[in-house]
């Protein structure tokens, strides 16, 4: 039944019977009605934030942890152009996010705001929507939702300022979203894919972010062919516990991992499209038969061509594949019979010591790795120092792990650090960033986090520098100086903002700093002070 509402009351209705119970967002002229009747008509939680693009980026995190549908709000123009990094990063992230982004006033092309914001989506990926008419408010919110699950990307719904207060009778509308998996090819393409993996004597498994909802199906198949298990880095955690788990595959695998790897003579991937840094551009699929697997037809070929692919969902495909194996008698390839898997997952240890006034930074990852808590969330911002916390900081499910990783910045961890704690209420997140990307970014929303009362751990690895500049001067013999900083106390800039904070220069602090955690109230930062000249390269 239809009843007269003013169009920011139907949106925000419109929100609500979609699920919605938290929007991260920043207000202005065209949405903060809206933002008013979703928090009071409704029971709504608003989270505001201190910058645009910080609303898009706690959304995008908040969707990955709870698997809910992620949603943001912000006003036109300049806020809009905020989010360029952070629209790219979602879009390319492949996450489903709605954003409800004012425009300007229809009926003033010359207002002082006004920027082709159909144009500007564009090129970040993200999907646009606009929001036609006042009549059509609840239908374009419906087909906003909808496409964010079916296409799997941020949708920026378009809303003019002028239609807010206009008038316009109010329809649920919850548009079906067809979420069944894909079916499993038949015929000759599934005949040779078999029979590639029945001939195989060295298989091995591989599990990308599209198979993280498949770890049964890929564990029966593993378990039937006797092959190991690996995932990509946005798979980390999946196969947790498995005796043949041998963790990340690619330019973060342990060298015998690696080796390993190389040594197989077929991979069988599932929900992965094969990046770079997966293959070591092509290395590790040398020589060997490769057969890709994803619900995707664009995912298949884009970064290496397999010998063979299936357009199928990645739990269906395990299951035939098993299926017809168990009916033609194809015996297991014996091949996790000659794996020593402590040695496989086992990274090397490297040093302990470091030169005075600084900590080790390997050393301070792997006590963190014991002494932090085990039901983490962890979330990593972009830098030097990130691959190293990727190998060696472990994590319970693909889920609790988030990388901002998809566009290559920097600064946008601790944004996403407050949409992963907000994703999963009564867990601790922990947040490694670095010093250029906290002031980059982290700096701006600490307080953010202090307000919400967020148990949040941020662990800053400050080398004074940005790090990847820092290597390559090193690496000419050239002056490096250009690229270091003298920062502020990351600590002092902690309380000073309302949390608290240790820095930690030595072994000995490191513990007092890890044993100050159990007391912790709020958020919480640990300085690292690290050596530029000592820090670990990136393994990519």
């Amino acid at each position: 039944m239809s009843q007269e509402n003013h169009v920011y009351q139907s949106i925000s209705h419109a929100i609500k019977d979609h699920g919605v119970t938290t929007i991260f967002g920043l207000m202005g002229d065209a949405n903060l009605f809206m933002v008013d009747s979703f928090v009071r008509d409704y029971q709504g939680r608003f989270i505001p934030a201190a910058h645009e693009g910080s609303t898009i980026l706690m959304a995008a995190a908040y969707a990955h942890v709870s698997g809910k549908v992620g949603v943001a709000t912000i006003t036109h123009g300049p806020a809009l152009t905020n989010c360029a990094t952070a629209l790219t990063e979602a879009a390319r992230g492949h996450v489903p996010l709605v954003i409800l982004a004012g425009d300007t006033p229809v009926d003033n092309p010359r207002h002082l705001q006004s920027i082709d914001q159909r144009g500007f989506v564009k090129v970040t990926g993200a999907g646009f929507e606009q929001l036609r008419t006042p009549a059509t408010a609840c239908e374009d919110v419906a087909r906003a939702f909808y496409r964010a699950q079916v296409e799997r990307r941020p949708i920026v719904l378009n809303m003019p300022a002028d239609f807010m207060w206009e008038k316009a009778d109010y329809d649920s509308q919850v548009l079906d979203v067809f979420t069944s998996p894909g079916g499993v090819v038949e015929g000759d393409i599934l005949d040779d894919a078999i029979g590639m993996i029945a001939a195989a004597k060295r298989p091995l498994i591989l599990a990308g972010g599209g198979a993280v909802g498949a770890r049964d199906q890929l564990v029966q198949l593993a378990d039937r062919l006797e092959a190991p298990l690996a995932t990509t880095l946005r798979a980390k955690g999946l196969f947790n516990d498995h005796p043949y788990n041998i963790d990340i595959f690619g330019t973060l695998s342990t060298p015998a991992a690696y080796e390993l790897i190389a040594q197989s003579d077929c991979i069988i991937c599932f929900g992965t499209a094969l990046h770079d840094f997966t293959t070591d551009r092509g290395k590790l699929m040398k020589d060997k038969r490769v057969v890709q697997i994803d619900v995707d037809p664009a995912s298949i070929g884009g970064g290496l061509h397999p010998d063979i692919a299936i357009v199928a969902d990645a739990g269906l495909a395990a299951d035939t594949i098993v299926y017809w194996m168990n009916e033609a008698d194809i015996p297991a390839s014996g091949f996790t019979r000659e794996l020593d898997v402590d040695t496989l997952t086992a990274h090397p240890a490297g040093l302990t010591t470091a030169n005075d006034g600084f900590v080790n930074f390997v050393y301070a990852l792997e006590r963190m790795e014991e002494a932090l808590p085990k039901d983490r969330v962890l979330v990593t911002d972009g830098g030097r120092f990130m691959t190293e916390v990727w190998c060696r900081l472990s994590v319970p499910n693909p889920q609790s792990f988030v990388s901002t990783v998809n566009f290559g910045a920097i600064g946008l961890g601790l944004q996403e650090a407050i949409g992963a704690g907000l994703g999963a209420p009564g867990r601790p997140v922990v947040l490694f960033s670095g010093d250029g990307g906290f002031m980059m970014g982290g700096i701006n929303e600490f307080n953010t986090a202090v307000r919400l009362g967020l148990d949040l751990i941020v662990i800053i690895a400050n080398d004074s520098a940005y790090g990847a500049e820092h290597i390559q001067f090193v690496d000419r013999k050239m002056d490096p100086s250009l690229t270091e900083f003298h920062w502020p106390s990351f600590v002092d800039v902690a309380k000073s903002l309302g949390g608290d904070g240790f820095e930690v220069r030595s072994k000995e602090q490191l513990e007092e700093a890890l044993a100050a955690l159990q007391n912790r109230k709020g958020p919480y930062l640990i300085e690292l002070r690290l050596d530029p000249l000592d820090v670990p390269r990136m393994r990519i």
